[in-house]
């Protein structure tokens, strides 16, 4: 037996665009996609050093609601790690690979690629090219008529428009972003496609957060025609290159090349927590500021609370934080200053502490696209990581 077929107990040839997110497939495919995928390359550039000061982090104890405690390996094995890295100051205080993974090769972040997407807006609008107040329809004519008429690009960005997929939608979408099989009758349809057919939007925008992975891959359209440039090479020039990424990133792209921007990025665990030392950092790198002064600021303090209150997953992260937003792509949580994250289905997640300037990057193949017993571990083990960090 392989050591892929030990890792995923079956045959990974098996793995195909109609199983790759499903369990045990899921484990190998997410460390594989450009087998499956069509992707394109975020080139990197030079690294930015990471100096390696390892810890065993034994002091772990995270206590469960049944009564039991999970040690570090039992809370790895609960959530399903494939791999995690815990950076401070650019110092790699714990570092872990699972299930085949490796310290250089990407693993898929699934939706925190949209936390991401986010900072590369964060940069186009600082170098004047996009203006976020703007309507989507400004730069993208072709979406005027569909759901985002009158939408804003803020309003794509904070997660903030009344478009709405029901399920055939789902599906349709899933299909059109080169993610699930086509049906027969849709051969010929790609993401943009979709995108500038969509109904009517079902409420107004810039109301509660209501969490539609479309809009962030009309942003990246958007992206595209504000910085007349591919994404890939925009996401290379204004985040990967800048943030000191050692490998280059991949990105899934449509049957008609448009990327996954709300969804596809790979990335090793390494260059994950360095986007997060960017974020601990305000953008700043070398003394150059990669995106606007205030947009890291702007990110943790101007995002609406009320609308994250009042929107579809308000309730469900009380236990996370009792006051939060979404904002340009992050999670914010304002119990503590300076606290954000990026996740993705599966168990993906890109944690920041700006207070404490601690990183936790952690990419996963849980079973579940969203695990809610995962979840709440992976919260509550933040703040012992973070402890731990800062005595290592």
């Amino acid at each position: 037996m392989s050591a892929d077929q030990a890792s995923i107990g079956a045959d990974p040839a098996a793995a195909s665009l109609a199983n790759w997110r499903s369990s045990p497939w899921s484990r190998w495919a997410f460390r594989n996609i450009p087998r499956i995928l069509p992707v394109g390359e975020i080139a990197a550039g030079a690294p930015r050093a990471l100096v390696e000061t390892p810890s065993a982090f034994e002091g772990f104890r995270l206590d469960r609601p049944d009564g039991t405690t999970l040690d570090l390996e039992g809370f790895l094995t609960a959530t399903a790690t494939d791999g995690m890295v815990v950076l401070r100051d650019g110092r790699i205080l714990f570092e872990i690979y699972r299930n085949g993974l490796d310290p250089e090769t990407p693993h898929i972040v699934m939706s925190a690629t949209k936390s991401l997407s986010g900072l590369v807006a964060g940069a186009l609008a600082g170098a004047g090219r996009l203006d976020v107040e703007a309507p989507v329809s400004d730069y993208v004519p072709e979406v005027a008529f569909s759901g985002w008429q009158d939408a804003t690009v803020r309003d794509l960005l904070d997660m903030r428009t009344g478009v709405i997929l029901d399920p055939e939608g789902q599906r349709a979408y899933q299909a059109a972003a080169n993610w699930d099989p086509y049906a027969p009758d849709e051969a010929g349809a790609n993401l943009h496609d979709f995108l500038t057919t969509l109904p009517p939007a079902a409420g107004p925008h810039g109301g509660p957060f209501r969490y539609t992975s479309p809009n962030t891959d009309l942003l990246g359209w958007v992206m595209e025609r504000a910085g007349g440039r591919p994404f890939v090479e925009l996401a290379s020039d204004l985040l990967w290159r800048p943030a000191g990424a050692e490998r280059s990133a991949l990105i899934t792209l449509d049957r008609a090349g448009a990327p996954r921007c709300t969804g596809g990025l790979c990335a090793t665990v390494r260059d994950f927590a360095r986007v997060g030392w960017l974020v601990v950092d305000g953008g700043v790198r070398d003394g150059a500021q990669v995106f606007p002064a205030g947009w890291i600021e702007d990110l943790l303090t101007a995002g609406d609370r009320q609308a994250w209150a009042d929107g579809e997953w308000g309730e469900a992260f009380r236990h996370v934080s009792r006051e939060m937003s979404y904002r340009a792509g992050w999670y914010v949580t304002h119990d503590r200053p300076g606290s954000m994250f990026a996740m993705g289905i599966h168990g993906q997640n890109l944690f920041v502490d700006r207070e404490s300037r601690v990183v936790v990057a952690k990419v996963s193949s849980q079973n579940s696209p969203i695990d809610a017993k995962a979840i709440a571990l992976a919260h509550a083990a933040l703040p012992l990581l973070r402890d731990l960090a800062l005595r290592a």
